[in-house]
């Protein structure tokens, strides 16, 4: 039986595909404190037990992107708030290099707030 959370990369289609697999991967080993979780019917990584980010594509451009849970609480130049209250997220180009230096600057930014 496949799990909710592989299914839902397997479904994708490429490039966005192998964009979100390789962004899933990012995320997992970033940190042993990290876990993968199916929330809100999508795959959302949780730190240290509580909800950090999530995977997503954008429903007008398509593009996968990364959210970001406490978004507003952390400054970035590549972090969109758009019309959320809480969340950002960071768009990514699956026809371009993942952006790992960024995310990694994002990552280290947003873990600060839960160890405060």
């Amino acid at each position: 039986m496949i799990r909710d959370i592989d299914n839902y990369f397997l479904q994708q289609q490429e490039p966005t595909k192998g964009c979100l697999i390789a962004l899933r991967h990012l995320i997992s080993t970033y940190d042993s404190e990290f876990t993968e979780a199916w929330k809100y019917r999508m795959p959302f990584f949780l730190y240290k037990g509580r909800m950090f980010c999530y995977l997503w594509t954008d429903k007008k451009t398509k593009l996968p992107y990364i959210g970001i849970v406490e978004g507003k609480n952390i400054s970035h130049p590549r972090l969109v708030m758009a019309n959320r209250a809480r969340m950002k997220i960071l768009p990514i180009d699956p026809g371009k290099d993942i952006p790992v230096k960024t995310i990694h600057e994002i990552l280290k930014k947003a873990m600060t707030l839960y160890k405060s």
